[in-house]
């Protein structure tokens, strides 16, 4: 199994480019980030590079937009997309994770619904011509985003079908989804065609995956056997104090070394 690590939650004290020597050191050898926005991202770009570290995703929208369910923003949309796209070939990155939006008042959620894929098909449209693929992230309502639209990766997978491009893929962030909706093994192998990634943390509390409900072995070795070939993505908050031994410690398990 390919794991990352989510940089944005590790070694926290440092800046994103000073983190990923430290993340190398633990053991792994790619890394994903969120917004690019305010970082250096040829420091970022250096520092994978000499640690011979992959960038694997990065963010293009957060629930706050722009909004794929507004149709004014739908161009604003398309163009954080295309920007995104560009960043992405200067750091050597061809992945990129999207959001929907929250909740809009006065507009049913078969509405919001159809203007998600109308705005995702054109943006898929504008990354498969690039060789370039988004991910679409559902996101847990219950403890961590309330009001957000997308929170059942069942319609995430549903949107990915209906846009169905080579653009577009899901991500299935196994800590959200134990939380809305849980039966993972099983909802994993029902979307396993259209995932392109997955996330995990450990539940309740989105720390080590060791520490919690979750059979996180269980679920590695299952997908090795269903022969997926994408990244396992770690996107947790240390509780442990040390962070590169929370890292050692949470491959290990993962990985039985």
């Amino acid at each position: 199994m390919k794991l990352d690590v989510c940089l944005e939650m590790v070694f926290t004290d440092l800046p994103p480019e000073e983190r990923i020597p430290k993340i190398a050191a633990a053991g792994y050898d790619a890394v994903e980030f969120w917004m690019p926005d305010g970082k250096n991202l040829d420091a970022v770009r250096d520092a994978a590079r000499r640690c011979k570290v992959t960038i694997n995703n990065m963010v293009v929208n957060g629930p706050g937009g722009p909004l794929l369910g507004v149709a004014a923003e739908q161009q604003q949309y398309v163009a954080r997309v295309e920007e995104t796209i560009a960043i992405g070939k200067r750091i050597g990155c061809r992945q990129a994770i999207t959001c929907t939006c929250n909740d809009l008042p006065g507009v049913s959620h078969a509405q919001t619904h159809a203007a998600v894929v109308r705005a995702l098909a054109v943006a898929a449209e504008v990354a498969a011509r690039h060789d370039f693929v988004l991910l679409l992230e559902p996101l847990n309502t219950r403890a961590d985003h309330k009001g957000y639209f997308l929170d059942s990766v069942d319609e995430g997978a549903e949107i990915v079908r209906e846009v169905k491009s080579p653009g577009l893929k899901l991500l299935f962030d196994i800590y959200h989804v134990q939380i809305m909706q849980g039966d993972l093994i099983r909802r994993i192998e029902q979307h396993l065609d259209v995932i392109g990634h997955f996330h995990s943390a450990g539940v309740p509390g989105r720390h080590e995956l060791f520490d919690g409900e979750i059979h996180y072995p269980a679920i590695v070795k299952r997908l090795e056997a269903l022969g997926y070939a994408g990244f396992f993505g770690l996107e947790y908050a240390p509780a442990l104090a040390d962070h590169a031994e929370s890292l050692r410690r949470v491959k290990a398990y993962l990985l039985g070394g």
